[in-house]
């Protein structure tokens, strides 16, 4: 390939509005171009890693079994209204209608699609199990869209679903497919951990994230380095604390006025954020619920959404406060309210604790779990802190940032149960479907990859996602004897099954030099008029300290033993 005939406009200078490294050196590297707040064109060069990432995807996604379907972006609602997710999945469901008035949606995932196409077509244990898969765009109607294709309304993506007759099947069918995920992101040369996390708004019994380690990702992951326990802070689980000890005093009301925080509260009564219950209203299926935490901790909505097994959950307005509590929100507390309380674990080992006393500008101390109050269910819903003991073998946890290229999920009957999917079994008896599900971002990918692996010049591309494996640079384009040792470089690198991109720009060597590091290609061979005379040319790995002359009979045999290698440390 040619770069005098390649679309490959590349940036010297910093894109304004990029706000990761990777979305200003794709944008830098003329990999893509922006359309509109996260909406962006791939250009050849970036379209090229796409694909790579794509391959890998398909070649391991095919070696467990897995079949590749197509299926619409464009979702008619019926089927949303079929699993309960029309009007649970949120604001960020892009919906639309046709001439006749009938709403659809823009694919954000494929759950109900590709179940509906099942449940037609498979009728007996016999078919069983099927794993399908596709790649396909998705979108989602972001509120704020950023960190260039990593959260885009519209990016692509390979999303699996599996089909089977009992959890046995389905269980190694996922497990399965957690190791093929482990080879993808292996071959696409990225540090990553597989993480336990939250369902979401895919549901379901269980999921892994996959996640590549990156300073700048935006999710938080605890960790344990004694027993290799991880998972997303949203999943994190959290043992219970040890029981104050103590006596338990009699109610007594304290003015508060204007002080509705736990900070401010525990200024004004010199006393410690352990000893205060924080009490926060939620609405979950359109039903008050009252979440109890002890001061000093973080509630964890995702956590308890799932102890509510609520389909749809957001925190409540001040008017649930006054009609539920009859006071402002700061002022709430668990003692005589009428409503569905849900306490952290934490809370049951406070004494004599302080909270809200339902009344504005007023607070309540001396209060105690089963003499005040009993909570109606008990459970984890707090966040876990950094040091908090692990759940599997209490060593101290530590947090580290990552990416999430990947998620599985033990969806079990969720969907099967609510479209009425399955199938016959062997006393002939219609039986739900289990199912599993199976995404990949692949544009995703390509990001972080780059977030990983870069430095002050540009990418760094490992061999597996690399878009040309060599590029070769001939300091003049006017010297015929440097163009045709580059003629007969590229033809023998070609034939030995190396992707080749010649750099036959009439530019200074100092700009082919620094785009050569701008696009992060893993080998440079610079042909200049010296070293060819004496039958040598100069090769260089990306990110090396130094260049090493080779004769140019033996270029080719260096590079093609080099390849897949990844760039230089």
């Amino acid at each position: 390939m040619r770069l005098s005939r390649y679309l490959l406009p590349t940036l010297k200078e910093l894109p304004s509005d990029a706000d990761t490294v990777s979305a200003r050196l794709m944008l830098r590297a003329g990999m893509i171009r922006k359309v509109a707040s996260g909406l962006y064109e791939w250009l050849p060069f970036g379209l090229r890693v796409l694909r790579k990432v794509e391959r890998i995807v398909r070649e391991e996604m095919d070696r467990v079994g897995g079949l590749e379907v197509w299926l619409p972006v464009v979702q008619p609602k019926s089927l949303w209204e079929e699993s309960g997710r029309w009007g649970a999945y949120g604001r960020e469901m892009m919906r639309l209608k046709d001439r006749k008035d009938t709403e659809f949606c823009l694919a954000p995932t494929a759950e109900e699609v590709i179940t509906d196409l099942v449940r037609r077509e498979v009728r007996s244990y016999r078919e069983l199990p099927l794993l399908l898969y596709q790649f396909g765009t998705k979108f989602r109607d972001e509120v704020r869209p950023r960190f260039g294709v990593m959260r885009a309304r519209e990016f692509y993506m390979k999303d699996a679903y599996s089909f089977h007759a009992d959890e046995a099947s389905a269980e190694s069918t996922y497990k399965m497919v957690l190791e093929a995920y482990t080879r993808i992101f292996t071959r696409c040369g990225l540090k990553f951990r597989p993480v336990e996390a939250d369902t979401g708004a895919i549901g379901g019994n269980f999921s892994h994230e996959f996640m590549v380690l990156a300073e700048t990702g935006e999710e938080t992951i605890a960790s344990c380095a004694a027993c290799g326990y991880a998972a997303n802070v949203e999943r994190a689980e959290s043992l219970p604390l040890p029981a104050e000890s103590g006596d338990a005093l009699p109610p007594e009301e304290v003015s508060t006025p204007g002080a509705g925080s736990v900070e401010a509260v525990a200024k004004l009564l010199n006393a410690p954020k352990e000893k205060f219950i924080k009490t926060v209203f939620y609405v979950a299926d359109g039903q008050p619920v009252v979440a109890l935490v002890r001061g000093d901790l973080e509630l964890n909505e995702h956590k308890l959404q799932r102890v509510l097994g609520a389909k749809v959950m957001f925190k409540a307005g001040n008017d649930v406060y006054r009609q539920v509590a009859g006071c402002e929100p700061g002022f709430a507390g668990p003692v005589q309210l009428k409503a569905t309380l849900v306490a952290d674990t934490s809370v049951m080992g406070v004494v004599n604790g302080i909270s809200g006393a339902n009344k504005t500008d007023v607070h309540l101390r001396h209060i105690n779990p089963g003499r005040d109050f009993n909570p109606e269910r008990v459970a984890d819903i707090r966040m876990v802190k950094e040091k908090d003991p692990c759940p599997k073998c209490k060593s101290a946890l530590s947090f580290f940032k990552g990416i999430e290229v990947g998620h599985a999920f033990k969806l079990g009957t969720k969907y099967s149960v609510a479209m009425n999917a399955g199938f016959l079994g062997e006393k002939g008896v219609k039986t739900p479907f289990v199912m599993g599900c199976y995404g990949i971002g692949v544009s995703r990918v390509v990001a972080a990859a780059i977030e990983q692996s870069n430095d002050a010049e540009g990418i760094r591309w490992s061999g597996g996602l690399a878009p040309f494996d060599v590029m070769v640079l001939p300091l003049s384009v006017e010297e015929p004897r440097l163009m045709e040792a580059t003629e007969r470089l590229e033809k023998e690198l070609t034939a030995a099954g190396l992707e080749v991109l010649v750099d036959d720009r009439d530019q200074r060597a100092g700009v082919k030099f620094k785009d050569a590091d701008l696009l992060g290609i893993p080998w440079r061979v610079t042909v200049g008029e010296k070293k060819l005379a004496l039958g040598h040319v100069e090769i260089k790995r990306r990110g090396a300290g130094e260049s090493m002359d080779v004769a140019l009979d033996r270029a080719t045999a260096i590079l093609v033993s080099e390849r897949g290698k990844p760039a230089a440390d």
